[in-house]
């Protein structure tokens, strides 16, 4: 059974529309977005009917802060309300409101009005599903290409996805960058990842899979990787006029190199003048890199790779996701294990 939250002042109207709503639907009628808010700590809705009028914290109000929280923004909202101006209606649908249901309202349509949502709502979120699984499969493939390459690569596309994911998760729930963090898409997020070494594709393979250290002259080259990476996210998206995941693919491909104090590539940013997305990729790429195998190093323990991330703090890395990351650094472990550290480009340990 589906959970509707109701939300209105007036108690003869929470009554009502419980009352509507009763055996169709889980019901919880809540007198202020004071009281929604608090339950939405425990309790996630399938739908939300919200009163626009209402006092300390009216119906647009509550709405910008559903929006602004990442893990409640895709609940679905319908305002309740008494106005029947366009200008009214045109503002909650700006801001993201599914419909407008009008007070006093029909009992049998309230339901209906809500049961069609419902299967709507239920109907894009599987399209959707069904469109990023192809879409992540196909990117997956195309990081692949390039990981392959590599003669002893090893998982690397894999692991730092997923080293991403805990990073970016014990960040919102330390809160570090958590303002940034919490308006990202994750679903969207975490798989524009693997394509923040895309840019090798246009570094020599005898560059690429030499053993040994690399001369100034090809160490150059396998730089350019990073502003190479940019240039093909940004073919791209001007042929798929697409945004929102390759603009994380980019700042992925294009910053996860620079260094906290400027002495990183391809640009010498600094600070939080590097966007927030290299910053946690730089953490993601060098721990795997440590604890790979390389054509000529043993892999670091995982205790050596976590001290010398530590020591890099303020100096190659952000300070504050260093902290987030000594929070989670077995995890990082387990998945490194999960997914078999075997080996890792060569190309990327001489970065290091």
């Amino acid at each position: 059974m589906k959970t509707i939250f109701i939300v209105d002042d007036n108690a003869t109207n929470l009554v009502t529309a419980k009352d509507a709503l009763e055996g169709a639907f889980k019901t919880f009628a809540l007198p202020s977005a004071e009281r929604m808010f608090q339950l939405l700590e425990k309790i996630t809705p399938d739908l939300i009917l919200l009163d626009v009028d209402m006092p300390e914290m009216d119906g647009y109000e509550a709405l910008a802060a559903l929006k602004a929280d990442a893990n409640l923004k895709q609940i679905p909202v319908i305002f309740l309300t008494a106005k029947h101006d366009a200008a009214s209606e045109i503002r909650g649908f700006e801001m993201g409101a599914m419909d407008f249901i009008s007070k006093p309202f029909s009992a049998p349509v309230l339901r209906r009005r809500l049961e069609t949502h419902i299967e709507t709502d239920l109907l894009i979120k599987e399209s959707l599903k069904s469109v990023r699984k192809v879409h992540n499969a196909t990117i997956s493939v195309i990081a692949n290409m390039v990981e392959n390459r590599d003669e002893v690569t090893g998982g690397h596309i894999d692991r730092t996805q997923r080293y991403l994911s805990i990073l970016v998760n014990e960040m919102l729930n330390s809160d570090i960058y958590a303002d940034e963090v919490s308006r990202w898409d994750l679903d969207l997020l975490i798989p524009s990842a693997q394509l923040h070494d895309v840019g090798k594709i246009n570094v020599s393979d005898l560059i690429l899979n030499k053993p040994g250290k690399l001369s100034d002259e090809e160490f150059a080259k396998i730089k350019e990787h990073c502003t190479d990476g940019e240039k093909i996210i940004d073919g791209i998206i001007s042929k798929a006029q697409e945004d929102k995941f390759l603009r994380h693919a980019k700042k992925f491909a294009g910053y996860h190199h620079e260094k906290w104090n400027g002495t990183g590539y391809p640009y010498g940013l600094s600070g939080e003048e590097i966007p927030l997305e290299g910053r946690i990729m730089a953490i993601a790429d060098v721990y795997d890199a440590l604890v790979s195998e390389r054509p000529y190093k043993k892999p670091f323990t995982h205790e050596k790779a976590v001290e010398i991330i530590k020591e890099d703090s303020g100096i190659h890395f952000d300070p504050k996701i260093v902290e987030a990351f000594l929070n989670v650094a077995d995890d990082f472990w387990v998945e490194s294990m999960n997914i078999g550290n075997t080996g890792s480009a060569n190309a990327d340990a001489a970065e290091e």
